[in-house]
């Protein structure tokens, strides 16, 4: 069994957990979110505990027992407190654009590309380089922030790329001219 499926939850104040069949609904002070059960785990709520416990011993279900217990986890996080994360773009002339629900990213290629903002994130523009995504999902922030790295990734020799704030991009040295 998994050490971080035994965990036992705590449910914060102003926070509403309920469990109907297998859809668990997570009601807090900044949003909603719900997750769909696995058929073979069970979720116990219980004086202001949530604990997650497995109903046979199969792999699949063994897998999902901690994967279960985490994602809960972070609806709990993300309802109260909610999950942010940065991005920063490294290249002369390379800029992040804010407005509306588009996001416009320009990367030294030919044309700009547009990115549409999900529903749920919140895109702030910090500087022309360096923007901060907000929001509930931690999932689809993490997601949507893979996808804006995707268009640009740092590259080992010079840096240049969009990468997340703090993320250390290891350098590689270029060609030594012959001697």
């Amino acid at each position: 069994m998994s050490r971080i499926g035994k965990r036992i939850l705590t449910i914060p104040e102003k926070v509403n957990v309920e469990l109907n069949g297998q859809n668990l609904t997570v009601k807090g002070p900044k949003g909603e979110l719900s997750l769909v059960i696995d058929k073979n785990i069970k979720v116990n709520i219980k004086d202001n505990e949530i604990t997650v416990e497995v109903l046979n011993n199969l792999k699949h279900t063994n897998e999902m027992h901690g994967t279960t217990n985490a994602n809960i986890r972070n609806m709990l996080i993300g309802v109260t407190e909610g999950y942010t994360k940065g991005l920063e773009i490294v290249g002369v002339g390379y800029r992040f654009t804010v407005k509306g629900k588009v996001l416009t990213v320009q990367d030294g290629k030919s044309h700009l590309d547009n990115v549409d903002i999900p529903e749920g994130i919140e895109v702030k523009q910090i500087s022309n380089t360096e923007i901060e995504l907000s929001g509930i999902d931690k999932c689809a922030i993490g997601k949507f922030a893979a996808e804006i790295r995707e268009l640009r990734k740092p590259e080992p020799y010079k840096g240049k790329g969009i990468h997340y704030v703090g993320e250390h991009i290891r350098r590689k040295e270029g060609k030594k001219a012959s001697k």
